[in-house]
């Protein structure tokens, strides 16, 4: 809570001082602080920890990936977009590093918060239907591969789907 207050009036403190910049006919100085504090209102919006933990998921390093997600000690203090796409990333680390007991709860969550990207909605049904199947609870298991299907506007996990539905026409 206070990490977003003491961006707040960093912002504001910059600004003021890039219109005393302005005013003093220095421009790239004013230019400069603007961007300045751009990028801090930005990262309001966009908690840098996520952004992070993201990066590192795309890399393939789940280890560095959940030592960032553990800085963030208050998970329920930030926006609700952010707050999803926290438990969205631990559920993705608990399925890589431990299994899928824990990553149950994370994902649901992560859907209850309300992911924006239909595509992560996708990745987060698929993996539900996966820890259902695993359990082998088929019915619930359709139902989430559904809502995958349904979620998957731009076809970018139909070659996950079709290996998914022929595995659970073997069981």
């Amino acid at each position: 809570m206070y990490n977003k207050q003491i961006k707040i009036v960093s912002i504001a403190l910059i600004t003021a001082f890039a219109i005393y910049q302005f005013y003093l006919f220095n421009i790239f100085y004013g230019i400069l602080l603007i961007l300045l504090s751009g990028f801090i209102l930005l990262t309001i919006f966009k908690n840098e920890y996520i952004m992070l933990a993201f990066y590192f998921m795309r890399k393939g390093k789940p280890e560095k990936c959940e030592k960032i997600l553990n800085k963030i000690k208050h998970p329920e203090k930030l926006i609700k977009s952010q707050h999803a796409y926290y438990y969205f990333l631990k559920g993705l680390v608990e399925t890589q590093l431990r299994g899928m007991n824990k990553a149950e709860k994370f994902f649901k969550t992560a859907l209850s918060t309300g992911l924006r990207m239909k595509n992560d909605q996708a990745i987060a049904n698929l993996n539900l239907a996966g820890i259902y199947l695993s359990k082998r609870n088929k019915k619930v298991a359709t139902h989430y591969l559904q809502e995958a299907k349904k979620a998957d506007k731009h076809k970018l996990l139909s070659d996950q789907v079709k290996e998914f539905e022929k595995h659970m026409k073997r069981i």
